[in-house]
């Protein structure tokens, strides 16, 4: 198995890299010395503050306009960061969007941009970056679902249809490559501390935390960290798992 050399650089994509979780990845990645290239679909502003904060810790850091629902626009993303970065070692699926709505009243848009963007966008994007890594033998990938796609939410048809279908995908793919020295895992985050949390009124706020058994909100820092450790060389013998972060959530 051909392996990257202690010295070579270690290079990562991250979709969706400009906010939330995704900029707590892209941070955390940088702390640990990878060059990142990440992806947002419209936040400028946000993104270039990003690639700031991770260049300022000494490595490369590429931000590119790009929608991931969009396969030309994947695919440009993942070729671009590999002419400018290098060959990409690690990708991390994790651009998302949300709407919310009971099924009863779920419009047809309502289903497809949660779909184009929180599925195909994770199929777009491996299937992109996967072919060099075949032709190397070495990769790893972490797609980001939710606790949703395990158990499921009212309101949340679409968007659980579409995580769950990214655990899916996830398992399948690390049997695919995993003899071609890739892995591939998932990770599956509850409530986490975002601008969505942040704008729940405080009654939604106090009845969602008594239903967690730590009591709190999980943080996109302790999410970018297990993804840190997917991508790492201490998970080497983990491929195809599903690692929930939700805090007591579910039990």
């Amino acid at each position: 198995m051909t392996r990257p050399s202690p010295l070579a650089p270690r290079i990562a994509l991250v979709s969706g890299g400009s906010r939330g979780i995704g900029a707590a990845i892209v941070r955390r990645l940088a702390q640990d010395g990878w060059d990142v290239g990440f992806c947002y679909r419209s936040d400028e502003e946000a993104a270039r503050s990003v690639e700031k904060e991770a260049a300022g810790l000494g490595v490369r850091c590429l931000a590119v306009r790009a929608d991931v629902s969009d396969p030309a626009q994947a695919a440009s993303w993942v070729s671009r960061t590999e002419d400018e970065l290098g060959p990409v070692l690690a990708v991390v699926a994790n651009a998302g969007i949300t709407r919310d709505r009971p099924l009863a009243l779920m419009s047809d848009d309502d289903w497809h941009q949660v779909m184009d963007t929180n599925l195909d966008g994770v199929f777009h994007t491996c299937r992109a970056a996967v072919f060099p890594m075949l032709k190397r033998r070495t990769g790893r990938i972490v797609a980001l679902s939710s606790v949703v796609g395990v158990h499921g939410n009212a309101g949340q048809t679409n968007y659980s249809a579409a995580k769950a279908g990214v655990i899916g995908f996830t398992k399948a793919l690390a049997k695919e490559v995993g003899p071609h020295g890739i892995r591939a895992n998932v990770v599956a985050p509850g409530l986490i501390d975002t601008d969505m949390t942040d704008a729940l009124p405080a009654t939604a706020r106090d009845r969602l935390l008594s239903a967690i058994a730590l009591r709190r909100f999980g943080t996109a820092a302790e999410v970018a960290a297990l993804t840190a450790f997917l991508v790492s060389d201490q998970s080497s013998y983990l491929t195809g798992t599903v690692l929930e972060a939700h805090g007591g959530l579910t039990l």
